[in-house]
């Protein structure tokens, strides 16, 4: 079989299209403002936290994690490059076997030796039925991981794979030392050690996370020494820390970024992103599950009006999980705010409005809860406005806000403003949000939806790397999401980070919907110079 150098047909594809907007940002100028005031240290607000620091349970697996690094990273503008492998992957005319040979003279923080088993160890573990990895299922196409001497690995598929190679971004951990513990539980999941440019200093829980420099680091000891990431849930607060001086950046919903246009000592950055918001209907409500209530919701929400009012035109209308700028999006499945339509589609279905105006069909009430994430104003926002085009067309949504450890319980029969997206590829967003099989699955399948043309075609499109079949696929997807959308999409979201003017070489990625933490300005923290 003959061999290629491969860059991934969607990471190219994704770069030729949004390439000009990776670096997206305002400079008004001026000169360092507030906070830390330290050249050689940055204090950022961010305002999610993860479960786990174990790239074994998932953490880091699009890349960026700062303590680790993977076999490939992704440059400013979504290509793949080589990171712990020494140069992009061989790839077997069949597409069924992948070759990387790693980069050496690489150690662990701890000063041990970066190897071929320790990648071995990483796929094999996460691949393991009792490791707690959500995402495990992206891994799917691999038979098999060998090693190959001390600095060769070669993954072998069960099928072509077209986007295998932007899943090996994800951070390699070390064998001498997660081997040695229960993998869901041991220490590493809260003290890991990587080969990255910071090494964890600290985690305290729902306040802050600590780096510092790792002065061996394979890349060069980066110039910001001590990095922290300030746990902030409340959008109000973060702004409030930032415009104090607590803060040198942060992540700001829009409406909140806006108090800071004209700030000469700071600059604002516009990262483009995949990030979607999006309202679960779930199968087991006997409303929400109710495919005429489901399409009435997805043509009387008005999405010009959220993207215009709640964005500030920081963003544009979702009507599924592909961006309408992205190469896999199904031009024709637009949905159009239609309140007449809306009413139609209920009256037609038995749907009648009672006398309070709330429908009623076989005497059950169209109503059911709505829950956001407590402190997350953009959530509040989109369901507010989504509950009061509902009420026009007679449906009742009761909003409630509640942290996740109050929402994950409920998920199965209420309805959650929820958020998701990840660039480069369709099947790394699609399969989970909608794969049958994965509903109750954590955070997966939100909806519990059940689509069986859905689940075939999904099927069908992590199956082959030929282009045309694979658009096909997803093509079929989207167009199924309009006869029986399980979610309402609403927005996609650009988003907006404030940080003082105080380094060199900030840039922005095409982000996906974990922002703030491995995403930002703070994307390529390990390369910031500080103003002369």
């Amino acid at each position: 079989m003959t061999a290629r150098r491969i860059r991934t047909a969607a990471a190219v594809t994704l770069a030729a299209t949004l390439a000009t907007t990776a670096a997206a940002c305002s400079k008004p100028g001026g000169t360092a403002g507030a906070g830390t005031g330290a050249k050689d240290s940055a204090v950022v607000g961010i305002a999610y936290e993860p479960e786990s620091l174990s790239p074994l349970l998932g953490y880091g697996k699009d890349g960026n994690s700062k303590i680790f690094d993977g076999l490939l990273a992704f440059d400013a503008g979504m290509k793949l490059k080589p990171a712990l492998a020494a140069e992009l992957p061989e790839v077997s005319a069949d597409g069924l076997t992948y070759t990387y040979t790693l980069r050496q003279g690489v150690k662990f923080s701890d000063g041990k030796p970066f190897g071929a088993k320790d990648v071995v160890f990483t796929y094999e573990t996460i691949l393991d039925k009792k490791t707690n990895n959500a995402a495990k299922t992206e891994l799917d196409a691999v038979e098999s991981v060998k090693a190959r001497g001390d600095d060769t690995v070669v993954f072998t598929l069960k099928y072509p794979y077209a986007p295998f190679a932007e899943r090996t971004v994800l951070p390699i951990a070390p064998e001498h030392i997660a081997g040695k513990q229960d993998v869901n539980t041991g220490e590493f999941t809260t003290k890991p050690v990587g080969t990255g440019p910071y090494v964890l200093t600290g985690w305290s829980k729902g306040e802050k996370l600590s780096f510092k420099a790792n002065p061996g680091y394979w890349g060069g000891a980066p110039a910001v020494k001590k990095f922290t990431m300030a746990i902030i849930k409340d959008d109000d607060v973060r702004m409030t820390r930032l415009r104090s001086g607590d803060l040198d950046g942060a992540i700001l919903p829009p409406n909140l970024a806006k108090a800071f246009q004209g700030d000469k000592s700071r600059k604002t950055y516009a990262a483009k992103s995949f990030d979607y918001r999006t309202v679960t209907l779930p199968t087991h409500n006997e409303v929400a599950g109710d495919t005429a209530v489901r399409r009435a919701l997805d043509v009387a929400v008005d999405r010009e009006v959220m993207v215009d009012k709640i964005l500030g035109g920081a963003g544009k209308p979702a009507y599924g999980p592909v961006p309408t700028d992205s190469p896999w999006f199904a031009k024709g499945t637009e949905r159009v705010h239609d309140l007449a339509k809306a009413k139609k589609i209920l009256d037609d279905a038995g749907w009648k409005p009672g006398a309070d105006g709330v429908r009623v069909k076989d005497g059950v009430r169209a109503t059911f809860p709505l829950w956001y994430l407590s402190g997350d104003k953009l959530r509040q926002d989109h369901a507010l406005a989504y509950a009061s085009d509902a009420k026009k067309a007679g449906i009742d949504i009761r909003t409630q806000a509640g942290t996740w450890e109050v929402i994950e319980p409920r998920m199965k029969q209420d309805a959650v403003l929820a958020g998701g997206g990840s660039p480069g590829d369709p099947d790394f967003d699609q399969y989970t949000l909608l794969k049958s099989s994965l509903a109750g699955d954590g955070f997966n399948n939100m909806a519990w939806y059940d689509n069986k043309a859905v689940d075939t075609a999904l099927e069908a499109g992590r199956r082959t790397n030929k282009e045309a079949d694979r658009k096909a696929a997803y093509t079929t997807v989207q167009q199924e999401l309009v006869k029986n959308p399980g979610y309402t999409f609403l927005t996609h979201i650009d988003h907006l980070y404030v940080v003082n003017d105080n380094w060199d070489t900030l840039t922005t990625q095409i982000e996906p919907h974990d922002h703030g933490l491995a995403s930002g300005p703070w994307w390529n923290v390990e390369d910031w110079k500080p103003k002369k």
